[in-house]
Parts: C-alpha cells; structure tokens; sequence
C-alpha cells in the first residue's frame, strides 16, 4: 500500500481563493475537494502533478535608453525549469529598439513557450 499525502492549496484561478484540499495515494489523485468550480479543480490537479508558472524577468539591451528590458514567458512552463530558464536569460543580450510583444526567444528549453518583451527599449 502506498503512502497517503494531504495538500492543501489556496486556488489562485478567481478571485474567490477556493481553499482545496487534494488527497493522493502514491502518484494517483484519490481525491480533490474545495473547488467550486471545473477550472478550480483543474488547478489543483496540476499543482500537485506539474506546478507551472509564468516567469518574469529582464534582459540585457545593447543600444537602448534603459540598459535592460523586462520579458515574461507567454505561457507557463514547468516549475522545475525557472532555475535554468532564469541562467539562460542572465546570458542573452538583444539589440535596441526593442518593442512589447516581441519574441525574444522562442520556444524556450522545449517547453513551447516564448520569452517576450513586456515594455519597449
């Protein structure tokens, strides 16, 4: 028999903060309540199998008013890849002018997500 874990999580989906509790014997979801709604669920399933975030950070502009520019991941990515998506982006330098929305760099570790300006430079 496998072990039994408890999470409890607070749902960051709405503004209504469902408190959830997930239940989990080994790696299989026994159970999850709290939520109030599908997407709440959901959330809770994917924090507990694969938390993902969105990482913010800033690059380096050679040429530009400001000497880096703020970017985002335009999707989540996997939690346990932040420390090399952040070493990546500490060695990347891109030339001015810069603009919002703009692909810095595609696709980033495989994940399929893009690190995209989020302001000019």
């Amino acid at each position: 028999m496998s072990e039994i874990k408890k999470f409890k999580l607070t749902c960051i989906i709405c503004p209504l903060g469902c408190p959830i509790e997930v239940t989990m014997e080994g790696d299989k979801i026994m159970r999850v309540t709290g939520h109030r709604c599908p997407r709440g669920y959901e959330y809770a399933v994917q924090e507990v199998t694969e938390p993902k975030r969105v990482i913010m950070s800033v690059v380096k502009v050679k040429g530009g008013i400001f000497p880096t520019v703020s970017v985002k991941t335009d999707k989540p990515v996997p939690k346990k890849l932040i420390p090399e998506i952040m070493k990546k982006l500490a060695d990347v330098e891109v030339e001015a002018p810069v603009h919002v929305g703009q692909v810095i760099i595609e696709n980033i570790l495989g994940t399929e997500a893009n690190i995209v300006a989020t302001r000019p430079a």
